[in-house]
């Protein structure tokens, strides 16, 4: 286990330790902070310092105020490398440099030792403790942010002028805060600097390695975002293209990239970024044969062998087209996709796990054409094959990690170009209806949603709705009704799968549990009172169901047969049955 060295200090004797050299490393994101948060420090430390407007009242010797953990890992190169603490070490910085730009030019005894103490903290010094301006202690490389020569220029010159970077406002900001405060309180021009440096303290931890300093980041910081694995791939393509000489290019690139992650991706777990890494990962792991049920962490996955595969144009190049591919999955682009293609795609977006994207993700990869196409037809025999095949899975053996064995498989048959038929996972048929007919379809089960959206486009009439439509679970037969009814003699019909249907939430909301022939206006379509007319459902199941005078039981009885045959019949027609 990685050791730790904790000690607090004080921000004077952080910043002057001679074995500190800070690195804000390519990885990080861009300094943040802005006139608001600087407000705060500012306010927090003069209260702190001068109790009451009491210069007197403040005990040098035990008053101490926490400015939080700095949390670093030393690099191969012997800097401490900024994992936490990037906003406060940067803008506390920008203060002492204020004050430095002030007191430095002061000749009172008092001033000049003040800012001698102020200078250690921002250049290193050599043995006789006289700094050297052209060595700051701290630097940035921070892949995404135009700026940081600026922070950098500003530490060393003192001049903002002009400038309009974050580091620049908050510079000139600070300035301005100390001049207000030599102005009002002149009794106390040396105390305020001393006792940030002195009596503001912070809790460094130095961890062995990064991977631990990244761990303790996310334990302790309950503010920030903690650095995601796609930032530390970017800090990896940065020294790549650098050493290319297109950081310029890259940089460009990943922010296009990154925003369209953001708009695409909502991933439960990790970032938009980390999404696109993950889908691309199988990808990559198929190439290398793994089958293994058993997935490293993303990290894990990509660090291996220096992150050989992150050192490669081919593969930037190709998270971007992966990118461009499922953005217009999610536009439902009717350009790159048939009706029919987008029909499939619509129901595997509501599959009850997120395996198909990650096994449609490498067809993609493989048989993509110089246009970033797909052959139409083939395409299609694939959708249709994994949904069969994962919504059967989810419901003969439920739990996504079940279904790792047979789709890693596949993954592997697919970059070896061979057909995905799923040959050893075949279901025995009597056994699979028999799994199905007796399965609880609750709505709290995602597989659920999944058959019903599967069953409304095996409708041939069903047209295509938008990704953006939100779908409820309609009970066709309304649980009030058997409530006070009791007209069902077999109440589990009540959540059959053939008692429920998709209908969007606006009309659900209104049909709410009317009766059949009572809710079945808002299913076509209604004026109200104000001669508006409400839409109906473009569910073309329902509209054809809403012909009839009622629903009943024997209505429910046959059409979760119909959907159960249908069902067991697709999955034969696709070859997956014994």
């Amino acid at each position: 286990m990685s050791k730790l060295s904790i000690e607090q200090k004080n921000v004077g004797d952080l910043f002057t330790d001679k074995k500190n050299d800070f690195l804000i490393p390519d990885y990080q994101r861009p300094y943040a902070w802005g006139e608001k948060e600087c407000q705060t420090l500012w306010d927090d430390i003069f209260i702190f310092a001068f109790p009451e407007n009491d210069c007197d009242k403040f005990d040098s010797n035990n008053d101490e105020y926490f400015l939080g953990p700095i949390v670093t890992f030393r690099n191969e190169k012997n800097q401490k490398e900024i994992i936490d603490g990037q906003q406060r070490l940067t803008t506390l910085l920008l203060l002492l440099r204020a004050f430095y730009e002030r007191y430095g030019n002061m000749r009172n005894e008092r001033a000049i030792k003040t800012g001698e103490k102020i200078a250690a903290c921002i250049w290193k010094t050599n043995e006789f403790g006289d700094p050297d301006k052209t060595a700051l202690k701290i630097t940035s490389e921070v892949a995404t942010d135009s700026e940081k020569e600026e922070f950098l220029t500003i530490l060393r010159t003192g001049d903002a002028k002009d400038k309009k970077s974050r580091y620049a406002v908050n510079y000139r900001f600070f300035q301005e805060k100390i001049k207000d405060f030599l102005d009002n309180y002149p009794d106390f021009f040396s105390y305020l600097p001393i006792r940030i440096l002195q009596n503001c303290t912070l809790l460094p931890i130095e961890a062995g390695s990064q991977d631990t300093a990244l761990r303790i980041f996310s334990t302790l910081n309950d503010r920030g975002k903690p650095l995601s694995d796609a930032d530390i791939f970017k800090a990896q393509f940065y020294k790549f293209y650098s050493r290319l000489g297109k950081k310029d290019l890259f940089i460009k690139k990943w922010k296009n990239l990154e925003t369209k992650c953001n708009e695409i991706f909502h991933p439960i777990q990790g970032t938009p970024m980390d999404e696109i890494f993950t889908r691309y990962m199988y990808f990559e792991r198929a190439k290398k044969g793994v089958k293994s049920s058993t997935t490293e962490a993303l990290r894990k996955f990509y660090e291996r062998d220096s992150y050989a595969i992150l050192c490669s144009e081919e593969t930037f190049e190709n998270l971007i087209d992966l990118t461009d591919f499922w953005e217009d999955v999610e536009n439902q682009d009717k350009d790159r996709f048939s009706e029919k293609t987008l029909k499939h795609l619509f129901v595997l977006n509501y599959a009850p796990n997120g395996m198909w994207t990650y096994i449609v993700s490498v067809y993609y990869m493989v048989y993509r054409d110089s246009e970033g196409l797909l052959q139409e037809e083939k395409f299609n025999a694939f959708l249709e094959k994994i949904t069969a095949f994962i919504w059967a899975y989810a419901v003969l053996y439920p739990g996504v990690n079940a279904l790792r064995t047979p789709i890693f498989a596949a993954m592997v048959s697919i970059v070896e170009r061979r057909e995905v038929d799923f040959m050893e996972f075949r279901f025995e048929a009597k056994q699979a209806e028999n799994v199905f007919r007796n399965f609880t379809f609750s709505n709290n089960r995602t597989i659920t949603k999944s058959m019903l959206t599967w069953w409304a486009y095996s409708q041939v009439s069903q047209e295509l709705l938008s990704l953006e439509t939100v779908l409820e679970i309609e009970h066709i037969f309304a649980r009030n009704r058997q409530e006070y009814e009791r007209s069902l003699k077999t109440p589990r019909n009540l959540e059959a799968l053939g008692n429920k249907a998709l209908l969007e939430k606006r009309i659900n909301i209104r049909a709410s549990d009317y009766r059949f022939c009572d809710k079945v206006k808002y299913y076509r379509g209604y004026k109200n009172k104000r001669d508006q007319y409400k839409e109906g459902t473009k569910i073309a199941e329902l509209l054809k169901l809403s012909e009839a005078s009622d629903f009943t039981e024997q209505d429910i009885e046959k059409r979760s047969d119909d959907i159960i045959k249908s069902f067991i019949a697709y999955l034969s027609n696709q070859g997956l049955l014994l």
